[in-house]
């Protein structure tokens, strides 16, 4: 049980800190790495849905920089992960990565703003919320439909425009009780509350409504304008509600400019106008349906036209035919049944590539032989008995040798 002091939280004193002096504590080697514990840092340990920061300490002893590779918290003691140790009572400089840092609570503070704007318009609370490399998750226990969606975001970036204060109390038990504020779970202890009003005069008046009361334990920008732009860039039913994805800032910037970058491209393939892309696509996907309908047809004729070289007295029938998509071997074996009276096996592929096949017929079980065929060429497919369908590998000689073993191919 260790003998020192909860850690002190500057991140709580100042979010935009990126540099710190501390005094290592304890230095626990564990699992191959070590887990240093100071007086004080900056350092945000993972919790609430959000990772730990990331950065590296320096010591006066060594002019090599410590990475720190995770931060955690257990019972009020902050853990920095580092891969060496550090001897206890060493003064320790550390620096966080701040870009990190900073679009953590860019992402962090837009997604209050929209929770509470979510639970004030339509009562619905956020039951969920994840920070990914890729985007914010948010899932909440309703269902927003597209209007909703451009009408939170709408009212979100005006949050923004409006630069307003998020401020942060630590109100007491009494306090507590008699504030309406938003927490994902029965709190207890002294309790962080971050709060973003909806307006604030230019003598500094802050207004007694809000965007969003909430418990929370992450460091947060000092504005609302910090946040840059806030963009829902997609929704989905989710577990009875609604999980939303969300950027913020310099993510959603790079974001717009991947898309618009996407956007130009497919523009000049087009030759359409950028606003107009959705409709040149939909006009290249009409005509290529249209393609496909001709093309079929015409597949369909190409196909009568060869099964007419097959004579109407056969038998069984084995063909390798590679001028026959995997499309079409279903189409194709049902109108060489109807000229064959035993078992129809077509293959169409290559001896590199492997090769698909289909197997029918009208008066004989097929299923066996398919089964054998995948056996015999390490082959995956099934059906009925009137059909089967899969693939195999192997040289067009063997298989077909194997074949000529099974079904009698004397008058193919």
């Amino acid at each position: 049980m260790n003998t020192y002091e909860n850690t002190k939280r500057l991140y709580y004193m100042d979010s935009h800190m990126a540099k710190f002096e501390g005094r290592v504590l304890d230095c626990i080697k564990k699992d191959g790495s070590y887990l240093v514990v100071l007086d004080q840092t900056a350092f945000f340990p993972e919790g609430g849905g959000q990772s730990s920061d990331k950065g590296e300490f320096k010591t006066a002893s060594s002019s090599i920089a410590m990475e720190v590779i995770d931060v955690q918290e257990d019972n009020d003691i902050i853990y920095h992960t580092v891969t060496e140790p550090i001897e206890i009572g060493t003064a320790v400089t550390g620096y966080i990565d701040f870009d990190s840092r900073f679009q953590a609570m860019q992402h962090h503070s837009g997604e209050h703003i929209v929770s509470g704007l979510v639970h004030n318009e339509f009562g619905y609370d956020n039951v969920g919320f994840h920070m990914g490399s890729d985007a914010i998750t948010m899932d909440f226990n309703g269902i927003l439909k597209e209007e909703d969606i451009r009408k939170i975001e709408y009212l979100a970036n005006e949050a923004v425009y409006k630069n307003v204060p998020i401020i942060e109390t630590y109100p007491s038990t009494k306090e507590l009780k008699e504030l309406d504020y938003r927490s994902k779970k029965e709190l207890t202890g002294q309790v962080r509350i971050v709060s973003i009003p909806d307006s604030i005069d230019r003598d500094g008046n802050i207004s007694t409504s809000y965007y969003d009361v909430c418990a929370c334990c992450a460091p947060h920008v000092y504005r609302t304008g910090e946040i840059g732009i806030i963009k829902l860039i997609s929704y989905m039913k989710y577990k009875g509600g609604t999980r939303v994805s969300m950027l913020c800032g310099f993510k959603a910037l790079e974001d717009y400019n991947k898309k618009e970058s996407n956007v130009l491209s497919i523009s000049s393939l087009l030759s359409a106008k950028p606003y107009e892309v959705a409709d040149g696509v939909k006009r290249i996907t009409d005509e290529v349906n249209s393609l496909r309908g001709i093309i079929s047809g015409l597949q369909g004729q190409l196909l009568e036209y060869k099964a007419k070289e097959i004579p109407d007295s056969s038998k069984d029938i084995c063909l390798f035919d590679n001028d026959i998509d995997s499309g079409n071997l279903r189409r194709y074996c049902n109108i060489i049944m109807e000229r064959c009276s035993g078992i129809v096996i077509i293959f169409t592929g290559s001896d590199e590539a492997g090769y698909k096949y289909i197997i029918g017929s009208k008066t004989e079980d097929v299923r066996n032989i398919g089964k054998e065929l995948n056996e015999a060429f390490g082959g995956r497919g099934g059906g009925s008995k009137d059909m089967v369908q899969g693939s195999v590998v192997g040289n067009q000689e063997d298989i077909k040798e194997f074949i000529m073993k099974k079904i009698d191919l004397s008058d193919d």
